[in-house]
């Protein structure tokens, strides 16, 4: 292989490798706690962060392999921030898995490595067999974390349920992709493009294909209809776990969604257009709805996910209007800026409910919050920002994402995306209350128990940070935003 292809992919190639010697390294390593293979793993990830971000900065596209694997700055920062979730994860996630049982093995430390290696194999992807590649890599490794507490039933429940849901939807999506070769005679996207773009090709075929391809990647997104596996995995799974699937893989299938659809499919922009308009009104109304009546943090914060979802997809329905792309880089652009500071309010708020579990106890019901103040008034602080930024009450950033994306809908124009807007708006207010419940119960009802929260000096300090960003990035928004849309207009061209 040339040099560039090699270019392209070293990132990966690191973390590939350092997930091999971590794997190795961490058979000698006799501390309960693992300290060793966790030192070693935020390390290799840092020095990946970095790769990535040095990649991204370059502003440089590179094609390798054969146009199977691409080299863009939408792609490289969306890796970046991908490893730098996963890191703040693992540092949040120790102390919690620790107490139960779950670093007895390297195996939380390795299969995140290989979950990221695959996010970046999707990222990356220009040809279907490679994004598939990745997604089922991400699947297989996200399947085993889930089951990884052996001895606890519910997790092993909900890891049987993902297991069985996420083959379905692999399947549906193997399906739409095949059929698109069968259609236009090839995997790359860039030639699948310009094939549906020809008018050679059957309408009739491309559509059945796409139908399939929505189906699957609207599962990976975790939208209304394809959320079933969503409440019931974040519930059973180990709370570090549970932020392992909500965070960094949500930037991934963001970065697939706009491969297929927009890279590779957008001469049938009209087609998949409306069945996002669908997907992101029933997730918006069921979302919002169903998390209204959820006691349980993890399954109101799993339906709080469906409806955030929902708002990503009315940002990337926008990008295209009555065959017009004019407005694509503002779409896409919030969508992706919406997606960025989705997964960094989720790091925090979770963060917050696995520093206040200890052996024995959860803290996954919104009663297990009441008089957090008292207890802990920065911890309480953080959750609040994030509670506020997840309503899109300003000044947090959540605000300013559901701001760029109810823009773009109205500056198309089109009399349904401006209604579509209108419909968000009223689902955002219905969703502020179960969003402010949770703030109610910190600050206003009384404590249950006397016990302090304590937690490591890593964990406080990136929890600061974090709840801090949340908060900073909705003062000055200006730096975030115009990066993404920079990355996805040197990106598409548009």
């Amino acid at each position: 292989m040339d040099k560039v292809s090699w270019i392209t992919v070293y990132p990966e190639v690191v973390l590939l490798v350092m997930a091999c010697v971590i794997a190795l390294v961490d058979l000698s390593v006799k501390s309960p706690r693992r300290t060793g293979t966790y030192v070693l793993t935020l390390l290799s990830l840092g020095v990946v962060a970095v790769l990535q971000g040095l990649y991204a900065t370059g502003n440089t596209t590179l094609y390798g392999f054969n146009n199977m694997v691409v080299s863009d700055p939408m792609g490289n920062w969306l890796k970046c921030f991908a490893t730098i979730s996963v890191m703040v994860t693992l540092v949040y996630a120790r102390p919690y898995s620790g107490d139960r049982g779950m670093l007895r093995g390297g195996e939380l430390f390795t299969l995140s490595m290989f979950a990221l290696l695959g996010m970046s194999v999707m990222i990356s992807g220009n040809n279907f067999l490679v994004i598939y590649m990745g997604l089922e890599l991400l699947t297989l490794s996200s399947y085993a974390l889930v089951a990884l507490r052996r001895d606890n039933a519910v997790a092993s429940e909900a890891a049987m349920k993902y297991f069985v849901l996420g083959a379905l939807a692999s399947g549906f999506l193997l399906y739409g992709l095949s059929m698109l070769y069968g259609a236009t005679g090839s995997l790359d996207l860039t030639q699948v493009f310009e094939a549906a773009a020809s008018g050679q090709v059957k309408h009739q075929v491309l559509v059945f294909g796409l139908v399939f391809i929505v189906a699957g990647l609207a599962f990976k997104l975790g939208v209304v209809p394809f959320h079933m596996w969503v409440p019931d995995v974040y519930h059973g799974a180990p709370t570090a776990i549970t932020l392992m699937i909500a965070g960094a893989p949500k930037l991934a299938a963001f970065a697939i969604v706009i491969r297929l659809l927009v890279e590779g499919l957008l001469p049938l922009a009209f087609d998949w257009q409306q069945m996002l308009a669908v997907l992101a009104i029933a997730s918006l109304l069921i979302g919002n709805l169903a998390a209204i009546v959820q006691s349980n943090l993890k399954r109101m914060l799993a339906y709080s996910t469906i409806s955030q979802m929902g708002f990503v997809l009315l940002g990337l329905l926008s990008g295209v209007v009555n065959g017009n792309t004019l407005s694509a880089a503002n779409a896409y652009s919030s969508a992706m800026f919406y997606v960025v500071t989705y997964v960094l309010t989720t790091l925090a708020s979770f963060g917050v409910l696995l520093l206040l579990a200890r052996e024995g106890f959860e803290s996954d019901e919104v009663t297990d919050l009441a008089g957090l103040n008292q207890r802990s008034p920065l911890y309480a602080a953080v959750m609040g920002i994030c509670m506020f930024s997840l309503a899109g009450i300003p000044p947090m950033v959540g605000f300013y994402a559901k701001l760029s994306v109810l823009q773009a809908l109205v500056a198309s124009g089109e009399a349904l995306y401006v209604a579509l807007a209108v419909f968000a708006v009223v689902m955002s207010l219905i969703g502020a209350f179960y969003y402010l419940r949770v703030v109610k119960v910190m600050y206003f009802d009384a404590p249950i128990t006397a016990t302090t929260v304590s937690a490591p000096l890593d964990v406080r300090a990136v929890l600061s940070v974090n709840g801090a960003l949340v908060l900073l990035l909705g003062i000055v928004p200006g730096g975030l935003m115009a990066l993404c849309a920079q990355a996805i207009v040197l990106t598409l061209g548009t």
